[in-house]
């Protein structure tokens, strides 16, 4: 079965590479991080719960019998399977249609469910790198765009870290051996840099303490 990718030159990106970069990493993120952290799946699941709940309560203090009752919470369960239903369905589509790039370069986001759409980010455009450890090897980095560059929050949803809304930061959301990426994504900047730069940076703290004044720091 044809689908609208497999007429990429190269497998996740809009052309073929030129000479001199090479990819260092591809990968894609979880659906299930991005039903948790971007469709808010457990919170909607809770308000539907807490919903039912109060109508349970109230048809008992109304003192209402108990099949009643069920009918009354009973009609909120389609909504609720529904909702949850959309927002699984989406987080699937998202994460079965995004790739994530990273070159001795730039920073490629293949994304888009309805329209693909390929985020070249050039490592000179890029500011700072934070990675988020989430459980069992997973994680987010962000990467901040220096001042000047920006990319719409809507454009990047819900590949964007959450609350940069003024100044959105593209987010690798949900990917597997996440420090190790993020560990090749941040040598590869500094390989990118001037001479008087990367010296800069070399006394700076590795990516294991987790500060922000490292190339690479945990995201809040």
């Amino acid at each position: 079965m044809m689908t609208e990718h497999d007429d990429e030159p190269v497998r996740g990106l809009p052309a073929r590479l030129p000479a001199g970069e090479k990819i260092l990493w591809q990968g894609a993120p979880d659906w299930r991080v991005l039903a948790r952290d971007a469709c808010h799946v457990r919170k909607v699941a809770l308000y539907f719960a807490v919903l039912m709940l109060w109508r349970v309560a109230e048809g008992v203090n109304a003192g209402a019998d108990a099949m009643a009752i069920a009918i009354d919470v009973g009609g909120l369960l389609p909504f609720a399977v529904a909702s949850i239903g959309l927002l699984l369905g989406l987080a699937r589509l998202a994460a079965r249609t995004t790739l994530y790039t990273v070159t001795n370069r730039r920073v490629v986001m293949r994304i888009g469910v309805a329209i693909s759409v390929s985020i070249n980010i050039p490592f000179a455009r890029i500011e700072t790198v934070a990675m988020q450890p989430l459980h069992d090897g997973l994680g987010n980095i962000a990467l901040a765009l220096g001042d000047g560059e920006r990319i719409a929050y809507l454009h990047l949803w819900p590949h964007a870290r959450p609350w940069r809304v003024g100044r959105p930061q593209p987010l690798l959301r949900g990917i597997a051996d996440a420090v190790a990426v993020a560990e090749t994504l941040s040598r590869a900047i500094s390989a990118t840099m001037p001479a008087s730069a990367t010296q800069a940076a070399a006394g700076r703290t590795p990516v294991a303490d987790s500060h922000e004044s490292s190339p690479l720091a945990t995201a809040a």
